[in-house]
Formats: structure tokens, C-alpha cells, sequence
């Protein structure tokens, strides 16, 4: 336990620094949970939500799996979305990938340990449907190209959710975000695929039509 016990005196630390900003700081916080994001994401331990994004804690709900998938069967992200959406009100969900991610290389290679073979079966598919495009490009340029391709079919399927849906047709204030995040220079990119309406509804907007 030696090895680790640095963690716990980082976080003595960092709390420490926060009360001395802030004293009431984590008192408020366990008041109440109010944020206006919600953030899905890649569990890769280089891409921390709040850090990247410069937030507090108690400002951002963050649900993360490899790869950042969005499947419409996947029990935890809609637990995750119903949370977000009919409880805490979020205002924004974002869908963030990020280049160089090893479950979008394992999904083009076609090797991965069978638990996240399984998992990353959609990329598979995905990265089957545009093996053209991808194609035409260098190896490494294709591979971010495919992290673009998530992230939209993620916004997609956010979208099409029937917890999405039914936030929009009783008037709710939602937008779908699509960004994407570079390892190699700490920058986020919208990828302008922002949906803030039902995509079957005459209604639906992609943000910047």
C-alpha cells in the first residue's frame, strides 16, 4: 500500500488548498449536485474531464468507458443520461473523443483481448462502413479521422435515445455537443455536429444549418 500512499496525501493536500481558498467550498458542495454539462468520454487516463476543461468539482457530470461509445443498449450510459437529463437538468451533453486512442487503433488492427473486442465491436463496424474513406488516407491520419467518425456517431446516438428524445418534446433546453481532443497539444475541437432538437422531428437542428 506504501506505493500509493502519495495519493492520499495529494489529496489531503489538494483539499487543504481548496478550504484555504474557498472554506466553505466542500460544505456547499455536499449540499446539492447542480451541473449544467453532462461529459461522455474516453476512459483513457490522459483525457480528465474537469482538468482539461479547467472546472471545479460539482460543475461537470462525467460518465467515461473506453473508446467513448455510445450504444443504444448500454444500461450504464443511460442510466447516466437519465440522471443527467431528467434529474439534474443538464443544458449540454458533450460527446468527447480524442486523438490517438487505443480502442479506435485495437478496432483498425482488429486486435483486442476478447472482454474489449466485445466492447469496441461497434468502432469495428464503424470503421467497416467507411473503410474507403479511411482507406485513402495515411495510417495515422485515418485512425483520427475514425476518432471523428465516434464522436458523431456518438452525438447520434445520444440523440435518437428516448431520454434525449422525450427532453426535447416536452420543451427542455438540450444540445448534443461532438468535440474532440488533442493528446499531442492539450486543445479541444468542436467538430460542429452539435444536435439541439429531434432528428426525426420537423423541428431538428444540427447546429451551424
Amino acid at each position: 500500500m506504501t506505493d500509493i500512499q502519495h495519493l492520499l496525501d495529494n489529496n489531503r493536500r489538494w483539499a487543504r488548498t481548496l478550504r484555504e481558498i474557498e472554506p466553505d467550498f466542500f460544505w456547499s458542495l455536499s449540499q446539492q449536485q447542480a451541473p449544467r454539462l453532462l461529459w461522455i468520454g474516453c476512459a483513457d487516463s490522459r483525457v480528465p474531464a474537469t482538468q482539461i476543461t479547467g472546472l471545479l468539482p460539482g460543475e461537470m457530470y462525467v460518465h467515461r468507458n473506453v473508446g467513448n461509445i455510445v450504444v443504444p443498449d448500454d444500461p450504464n450510459l443511460l442510466a447516466a443520461l437519465q440522471f443527467g437529463i431528467d434529474v439534474l437538468r443538464v443544458e449540454h451533453v458533450i460527446v468527447c473523443g480524442h486523438y490517438g486512442c487505443t480502442a479506435v487503433d485495437a478496432a483498425i488492427r482488429g486486435e483486442a483481448a476478447p472482454h474489449v473486442a466485445r466492447w469496441i465491436h461497434p468502432l469495428t463496424e464503424l470503421a467497416k462502413r467507411h473503410r474507403t474513406e479511411l482507406a485513402s488516407r495515411t495510417r495515422s491520419a485515418g485512425a483520427g479521422r475514425l476518432c471523428e467518425l465516434n464522436v458523431i456517431e456518438g452525438v447520434r446516438g445520444v440523440a435518437e435515445t428516448d431520454v434525449a428524445t422525450r427532453a426535447w418534446q416536452r420543451g427542455q433546453s438540450l444540445t448534443v455537443h461532438g468535440w474532440i481532443y488533442g493528446l499531442d497539444d492539450g486543445l479541444i475541437r468542436d467538430l460542429g455536429v452539435g444536435l439541439n432538437g429531434v432528428r426525426e422531428s420537423p423541428n431538428a437542428k444540427a447546429i451551424g444549418d
